[in-house]
């Protein structure tokens, strides 16, 4: 699908080589492999004690990005940080960096979780400054998909559901402040609202506006039919849909093979969602049950967010769709993400044949 989607694209940009992304994209793919089989093997249990660690150098990636000479800015976004000619995106590390570190902190202070100053006060300002600092690239699609799993994570750890609907009470005001405050991200809002609530034929009369990426889409969506035009037959991949290897390769999905096709990607990720939440379930400690807990949720928030966007069903954000959207640096924390969930689940059948035995 990653060469398929971008093929048209790669062919315009690098003289004819239709296969640029895909390369790249296989040479990551590999890389993410060797990644999952290390941390498949790995003993999960020994992040616990690196988790404060890994917090703080994510926070400090996220803040390198501010700095002139190390921040990348691409499409009036910073998000990309330029260290010994290598590109990468913090934000994307520091997402399981986060989720980590609420496994760590629900795992040794689940006594007092209850307790707002001693309990939840101390991992909010985490979540706040690492959302803080996300937002300020600006990035407010991860921010908040990175709030919501953290709020969740920390639901599953026995938080006061007063406590988390007075953080999020607060939160909001603010975000819709940043927002506003933002002209492209109030375009993208407004078009939104538009969409449901606005007049139709205004719509149509500016099908280059801000919906336009969203237009094509759907598009691509609705030409796909139940069976799809077949595997490399999209048509609105060859510039019309923008970014069509990327946050909308969904819709070249739907296109080229149809609800079937769609349907049967959705079910992967379900699958993928039941197996961690089993794996969450049958952990063999509590660090292994948050960590499962909040490494499933953040990637299938990722996939419930990603394919809102391209149905219309949410505003337009830049996440990506998790192993099918090409990409470096979030690949390769997915196959991470994946590798931790496998550990927890062999070390959680290790277990129960010892016990067994």
């Amino acid at each position: 699908m990653v060469y398929s989607a971008s093929s048209a694209v790669a062919a315009e940009m690098f003289s004819g080589d239709s296969g640029f992304f895909v390369k790249r994209y296989l040479v990551r793919l590999i890389l993410g492999i060797v990644i999952l089989i290390l941390f498949a093997s790995l003993n999960y249990q020994k992040l616990q004690k690196w988790s404060p660690i890994l917090i703080v150098i994510g926070l400090g990636f996220l803040a390198l990005v501010f700095v002139p000479g190390f921040g990348m800015t691409i499409r009036g976004a910073t998000r990309t940080v330029n260290l010994f000619s290598m590109t990468i995106q913090p934000a994307e590390g520091v997402k399981i960096a986060l989720v980590i570190f609420l496994a760590y902190w629900l795992a040794r202070r689940q006594h007092v979780m209850e307790r707002f100053f001693t309990g939840f006060l101390p991992v909010l300002a985490v979540i706040a400054t690492t959302c803080l600092l996300i937002g300020l690239q600006p990035d407010y699609g991860t921010a908040i998909v990175l709030a919501a799993t953290a709020f969740a994570v920390l639901y599953v750890g026995r938080a006061r559901l007063l406590h988390l609907a007075s953080a999020v009470g607060i939160m909001i005001p603010v975000l819709f402040y940043k927002l506003y405050s933002s002209a492209h991200s109030r375009g993208r809002l407004m078009t939104y609202f538009e969409r449901f609530f606005g007049n139709s034929a205004d719509q149509a009369q500016n099908p280059q506006g801000a919906d336009y990426q969203l237009q094509q889409a759907l598009i691509g969506l609705g030409t796909g039919g139940v069976f799809g035009n077949g595997l490399g037959q999209s048509r609105q991949k060859f510039l019309f849909l923008p970014d069509p290897h990327t946050d909308f390769v969904f819709a070249v999905i739907g296109e080229e093979l149809g609800f079937l096709g769609s349907v049967a990607v959705l079910g992967l990720f379900v699958v993928f969602a039941w197996r961690g939440v089993r794996i969450a379930r049958m952990a063999p400690d509590a660090f292994g049950f948050f960590l499962a807990s909040g490494l499933t949720m953040l990637i299938t928030l990722h996939v419930l967010v990603n394919i809102g966007v391209v149905t219309g069903m949410l505003p337009t954000t830049g996440l990506p769709l998790p192993f099918l959207s090409y990409g470096g640096s979030w690949l390769l924390f997915c196959m991470m993400s994946i590798g931790i969930l496998l550990n927890i689940s062999r070390m959680t059948y290790r277990r129960q044949r010892l016990q067994y035995d």
